[in-house]
């Protein structure tokens, strides 16, 4: 990152309070990154977000009353909303799904060494998703995996009838970045300029009511199926 630029500023929502002072001991020793708030539990992080306006949400998945996912979504309503990093113990299909359709633009174990959580933070700040190996494994699995037809085509649906909404750039554009590719790469793919992909990006966006382009491929995969 951009040494000049302002620290990132991260709000910490852990259950755990040892997580919480472990975490904000690893992020408030890097120059570039500054924890601003901490919070216990999903409702008090949505007080403390609206309070702070941080750049990055380390969130829990699993916490009493409000939990990460729940927390997550009503976060992301907000205007402007943060960036949010799943952090959790488990790694289960339901939740690295849950929390990558809630909004959440990365997902990583508590295991993970310091050096990678704050790559994660960072790479997340900069609107880069970002996932654990494990949690990449689990979605590859899940998404790929058997399903109920009824779960199945029911997905397959809905989904469409979002996508059913797009011109037909914009869904090539959506194809594109659920294929994992950059911008540059989908301007050299589909013979257009960055900035027009950055616009038909914008649109998708506005048009799927999605906050990342993780959601906007989980979307195109359901179509998919």
């Amino acid at each position: 990152m951009d040494s000049e630029r302002d620290p990132v500023r991260v709000v910490i929502v852990d259950d755990d309070q040892l997580v919480r002072m472990a975490l904000r001991l690893v992020i408030d020793g890097e120059p570039d990154l500054t924890v601003v708030a901490e919070a216990a539990d999903g409702n008090a992080a949505i007080t403390v977000v609206d309070e702070q306006r941080p750049d990055v949400v380390l969130m829990d998945v699993r916490m009493p009353g409000l939990d990460g996912l729940g927390a997550t979504r009503e976060l992301l309503t907000r205007p402007a909303p943060p960036r949010v990093l799943m952090l959790t113990t488990f790694d289960s299909d339901d939740l690295v799904l849950g929390a990558l359709r809630a909004g959440a633009l990365g997902f990583v174990l508590k295991d993970t060494p310091p050096p990678r959580i704050l790559d994660a933070v960072r790479a997340v700040a900069d609107g880069s998703p970002v996932l654990s190996p494990a949690a990449t494994a689990r979605v590859i699995a899940a998404a790929t995996g058997p399903q109920s037809s009824h779960a199945r085509e029911s997905s397959r649906r809905a989904a469409r009838e979002r996508l059913s909404a797009l011109t037909d750039r914009e869904r090539e554009t959506a194809r594109a970045i659920a294929d994992g590719l950059g911008n540059p790469e989908i301007a050299q793919r589909l013979h257009i300029s960055v900035a027009t992909v950055k616009a038909h990006t914008g649109s998708l966006f506005s048009k799927l009511a999605v906050q990342n382009r993780v959601q906007i491929a989980l979307l195109v995969r359901d179509a998919e199926e």
